[in-house]
């Protein structure tokens, strides 16, 4: 059985549609997504532990820290072994940190949740980011933006999903759980049972994943495609660079510090979401902002955090990946200081230009992969990829670092207003300046970079040291796959992520319209 796993296996055999690719990534990412909705939980597990708030959250600060690192040391594990292995790999390590993590609440091991959610499930959370990456670039070589965009919007979707369904699974296994009340606390049995169904429900779902998902064979390309359409773009080339020589690159370098100032500055928000707004609108110590209407904020800027994801990308592919970013980036400066010092004035105009901020962040994400593809090429773009992502986790430690050390310095929490937060959301002002400088410093890659020219359109090395899709002959299927059931295969396919996805959206817009409604 495990002989599916073997890369001369996953070699999509002619016919085969290229677009079940973006609903393995989709369902790989939608679940590994959840990480973003361990709030939900928090105040729980606080109580279940009697502990602090700091010791809660590093659960999540562990977890962020081994996605980055496993995703830049897994980076050419994946390009080797294919997304099929990685994405059950992933699959594997999700659901056992989940399990390590529902033992460790059974038995009241606050080390064994570090381990499990945190080491193992972080390990899982980087194989399973970048494990589709490389592939959907190969499949979709017209439009990668768009299609990168597609499965990284599962990632920012995967919290509208895990938010509501953890309260609801959370009611079930404890009556006295109010899934309403943002500041509900649950039992330790409750809590659980809520890790060990997300374990194996998760795996279930990211099996999806490794069925569909096939590399293209050499030098496909879509019909009607011509490579050379879009090499003649700005900063695109058709060279190719190892992923140890794009780590000795100046662009590389540069294209990491404007990830890096895009997320911190991006987090410098989400951090602080529900008491921002709070605070924002108190006067004379009360606040005109409700919990539950919070609460709605936050659901707003989920969705816009998603939907940025894909809208964003998918733009790129139409005006460039140095023109989006300068978006992201310069537009976002102005977003920041209008921000600080109007962003009190209404309730709407807050709403608007923070969602507008976040879902520069979301884009951010989902357009570097397509940033590093024009650059570096194809060859082995997942691994580097993979490296970049360092820049997240240093920017998951500083982003909240930043903003937290300067409300510290401003008073107690309940206590602040919107002047409080002026001299942090200037300071990602700056931050987002350097990104700024950054990505206008980006050139081509010099040609002493490059691989050597093995042909046209793709690189061929040794098998020992390059993906499935750059092998030969001898990697296709050993008997072409029966494509006439893929209609069938397409439509349940994306029926499951679309009610993965629609549940989430329509339980996050319940949640938004609390904003309005009170």
């Amino acid at each position: 059985m495990l002989s599916v796993f073997n890369p001369r296996h996953t070699v999509a055999p002619p016919g085969y549609s290229r677009w079940l690719i973006p609903t393995a990534a989709l369902a790989v990412h939608v679940c590994i997504g959840q990480v973003y909705a361990t709030s939900v939980y928090k105040n729980s597990l606080i109580a279940h532990f009697d502990t602090s708030q700091t010791a809660i959250g590093a659960i999540f600060s562990i977890a962020i820290v081994m996605l980055g690192s496993s995703a830049a040391v897994g980076g050419r594990w994946v390009e080797r072994n294919g997304p099929r292995r990685a994405m059950f790999l992933s699959a594997c390590f999700w659901a056992v940190g989940f399990l390590v993590g529902a033992l460790g609440i059974a038995t009241h091991q606050l080390w064994l949740l570090y381990l499990g959610y945190g080491v193992i499930g972080g390990i899982g959370l980087g194989i399973g980011y970048i494990s589709p990456v490389s592939t959907l670039i190969k499949w979709f070589p017209d439009r990668p933006g768009l299609a990168t965009g597609l499965a990284i919007m599962g990632f920012g979707g995967g919290a509208l999903v895990a938010g509501p369904l953890a309260r609801q699974l959370l009611s079930l296994y404890d009556r006295n759980y109010n899934p309403a009340n943002p500041a509900a606390v649950a039992s330790g049995h409750a809590l659980v049972g809520l890790f060990i169904t997300f374990g194996i429900g998760y795996f279930v779902i990211m099996m999806f994943g490794p069925f569909n998902v096939r590399v293209p064979p050499p030098d496909w390309r879509p019909a009607g495609f011509d490579p050379a359409s879009v090499a003649a773009r700005p900063l695109v080339t058709r060279a190719s660079v190892s992923v140890s020589n794009a780590v000795r690159t100046r662009s590389f370098w540069l294209l990491w510090i404007v990830l890096f100032c895009n997320v911190t500055a991006g987090i410098g928000i989400l951090e602080q979401a529900s008491p921002m707004i709070q605070d924002f609108f108190r006067d004379n110590g009360s606040t005109a902002v409700s919990v539950s209407a919070a609460a709605g904020f936050v659901g707003v800027l989920s969705l816009f955090n998603m939907a940025g994801r894909f809208v964003w990308s998918t733009t790129s592919d139409v005006i460039g990946r140095k023109p989006i970013y300068m978006i992201y980036l310069g537009l976002g400066m102005i977003l920041y200081a209008l921000l600080a010092v109007a962003g009190y004035s209404a309730t709407a105009l807050f709403v608007l230009i923070a969602a507008a901020i976040i879902s520069f962040y979301g884009g951010g994400f989902a357009t570097m992969p397509a940033y590093l593809r024009d650059l570096f090429g194809t060859f082995q773009v997942g691994a580097i990829h993979g490296r970049i992502l360092t820049a997240w986790s240093a920017a998951g430690i500083a982003g909240p670092l930043i903003v937290n050390r300067i409300l510290d310095m401003q008073g107690k929490p309940g206590t602040l207003t919107a002047s409080a937060y002026r001299p942090a959301l200037f300071t990602m002002v700056g931050i987002l300046a350097i990104g700024f400088i950054a990505n206008l410093l980006v050139r081509p890659v010099p040609e002493r970079f490059h691989e050597p020219d093995r042909g046209p359109t793709s690189p061929v090395a040794r098998a020992s040291i390059t993906d499935p899709v750059a092998l030969g002959p001898e990697s296709m299927p050993p008997t072409p796959e029966h494509v006439g059931s893929q209609t069938g295969r397409l439509w349940l396919s994306w029926l499951l992520v679309a009610a993965l996805l629609g549940y989430g959206i329509v339980q996050t817009a319940i949640t938004a319209a609390k904003l309005f409604t009170g």
